[in-house]
C-alpha cells in the first residue's frame, strides 16, 4: 500500500512513538497507526508556519480569519498532542509497569533533555521566534509523574490547573516585576550559564510558553489518550466538550471584559493603547508593557496565560483533534487526500526545526520585504513553506521509517533499554 492510500484506522495498538513522541513510521502505516493524530499534528505544524512566516492577521478577510485562528492555538494543539504522545510512550491504554515502565520513563527523560538542547540551540539563532522546544522538554518532565492516572483524574487535574495556575502565575509575575529575586535565581542558574539564552525562571514563569500555564494542555492530551477512541460517540463527545470549553473561554472573556467596570480601559492602558476589545480572542491586544493589571486575567487571547485563554485554546484543540480522528475513521477518500499533511505530522520535530533554520538562513533575502513592508507579500512565502514541507514529507516517508531528527531522538533514547 502506498503512502497516498492511508487507510482509516482504529486508534489502538500504536507503535512505539518516534522523536518528539509521534508514533514511529515504517513505510506503509500499520493498522494500529493513529492517522488522525498525525493529521492533527501536521495541521499544527502549518499553523506554526502561519504564525512565523505568514501575513499579519490585520490583512482581514478569510485569510486574516484563518491566520488569526492559527495564532497561538496551533501551539496549544501541539501541547495537547504532546501529552497524548507521552501516554503512548508510557503505555496506552494501560500504563506500563515494572521494568518496561521504568524504561519508558527513562525514554521520556532522555527525550526531554534532548528537546531542551534543541530549544536552546534554535533560540541561539536569534530568529525572533519564541522557540517552544525547551519549554516542551521541561513540560514532559513536569507531567511525567501523572502518566499512570486514569482519564477522569487527568481531566480533573487539567481543569483544576486551568482554573488555578494562571492566578498563581499572575502573582509570581507581579512579584518578579516588583522585586529582584528572579535575577538572583538567574545569576546562579546553570541553564543560563551554559546556554546563554534562557534560564529556569523563563521556562517556568516569564517565557512565551511558561510551564506553569501550559501544563493543563499536556494533561488534557494525556486524558484524551486514555480514552477508547474507537468507542461509538466518543469523537462527538470530544467535539462537544471542545465546543463548550471554547465558548466558556472566549465567550466568558468577552463578557467579563465588558461587564467588569474599567476592565477594557485597564487592559488598553497596560498595552499602550492596544486593541483591548479584541482581547477575548486575538493576540492583537498586545502584551502588558510594565505592570500587569488585575484586569488582564479577564483576557482570553491565546498567549495571555489566563484561565480564559487555556479553556478556549483547549476547546479549539479538542475540536480539531475530534475532526481529524473522524476523518481518519469515517472518510477514507478524504484521509487519502490528507495523507501528505499527516506525513508532515509524523515528522513534526524535523519540520519545526527546519523552518526555524530556514528563517535564520534566508532572513536577509526575504524577511524584511515580505513580512515587514507588505504583509500580503508573506502569503506566497507561507504557501512555499507548506508546499516544501508537504512534498519532502511525502517523499521521505516513502523511503524511511522516521524523519531525520525523529531518528536521532530515537537513537538517543536507546540507553533506556538498559534500565533494570
Amino acid at each position: 500500500m502506498t503512502q497516498n492510500a492511508w487507510p482509516a484506522v482504529p486508534a489502538q495498538a500504536p507503535r512505539e512513538p518516534a522523536a518528539d513522541g509521534s508514533p514511529a513510521h515504517a513505510g506503509p502505516p500499520s493498522t494500529g497507526r493513529l492517522v488522525g493524530i498525525d493529521l492533527a499534528r501536521g495541521l499544527a505544524v502549518f499553523g506554526m508556519y502561519s504564525a512565523h512566516v505568514g501575513p499579519d492577521v490585520t490583512v482581514g478577510g478569510p485569510v486574516g480569519f484563518l491566520l488569526e485562528t492559527a495564532r497561538g492555538r496551533s501551539s496549544a494543539l501541539f501541547a495537547l498532542l504532546a501529552g497524548f504522545s507521552l501516554v503512548i510512550i508510557t503505555g496506552r491504554p494501560h500504563p506500563r509497569t515494572g521494568r518496561s515502565g521504568r524504561q519508558a520513563v527513562a525514554r521520556i527523560v532522555i527525550r526531554a533533555a534532548v528537546l531542551l538542547g534543541f530549544g536552546y540551540a534554535l533560540t541561539a539563532l536569534d530568529t525572533g521566534v519564541d522557540v517552544i522546544l525547551s519549554f516542551y522538554g521541561l513540560l514532559f518532565l513536569t507531567v511525567l509523574p501523572l502518566y499512570r492516572l486514569r482519564a477522569k483524574t487527568l481531566a480533573l487535574i487539567a481543569g483544576a490547573g486551568a482554573l488555578i495556575l494562571p492566578q498563581v502565575l499572575y502573582a509570581i509575575r507581579r512579584s518578579i516585576e516588583g522585586g529582584n529575586w528572579a535575577d538572583a535565581i538567574t545569576a546562579g542558574d546553570p541553564l543560563a550559564r551554559v546556554s546563554g539564552t534562557g534560564e529556569i525562571t523563563e521556562l517556568l514563569f516569564t517565557g512565551e510558553y511558561p510551564v506553569l500555564t501550559w501544563m493543563p494542555f499536556l494533561v488534557a492530551g494525556m486524558a484524551v489518550a486514555k480514552l477508547d477512541l474507537t468507542r461509538p460517540g466518543i469523537r462527538s463527545r470530544l467535539a462537544l466538550a471542545g465546543g463548550a470549553l471554547a465558548l466558556s473561554g472566549y465567550g466568558g472573556s468577552w463578557l467579563a471584559l465588558r461587564l467588569v467596570p474599567h476592565a477594557l480601559t485597564a487592559v488598553a492602558g497596560a498595552t499602550g493603547g492596544g486593541s483591548a476589545a479584541s482581547g477575548w480572542w486575538s493576540d492583537a491586544v498586545g502584551e502588558p508593557e510594565n505592570r500587569t493589571p488585575l484586569a488582564w486575567l479577564l483576557v482570553g487571547a491565546p498567549h495571555s496565560q489566563t484561565t480564559f485563554s487555556i479553556l478556549g485554546n483547549t476547546g479549539v484543540a479538542l475540536m480539531v483533534l475530534a475532526a481529524c480522528l473522524t476523518i481518519a475513521a469515517r472518510l477514507p477518500r478524504l484521509t487519502r487526500l490528507a495523507a501528505p499533511v499527516a506525513a508532515v505530522g509524523t515528522m513534526a520535530l524535523t519540520f519545526y526545526v527546519l523552518h526555524i533554520v530556514a528563517l535564520w538562513f534566508f532572513a536577509d533575502v526575504w524577511y524584511v520585504a515580505a513580512i515587514e513592508a507588505d504583509t500580503m507579500n508573506a502569503l506566497p512565502v507561507l504557501l512555499g513553506f507548506i508546499a516544501a514541507a508537504t512534498l519532502l514529507a511525502a517523499v521521505w516517508t516513502r523511503l524511511f521509517r522516521r524523519g531525520p531528527l525523529e531518528h536521532l531522538l530515537h537513537l538517543a533514547g536507546r540507553p533506556a533499554r538498559h534500565v533494570r
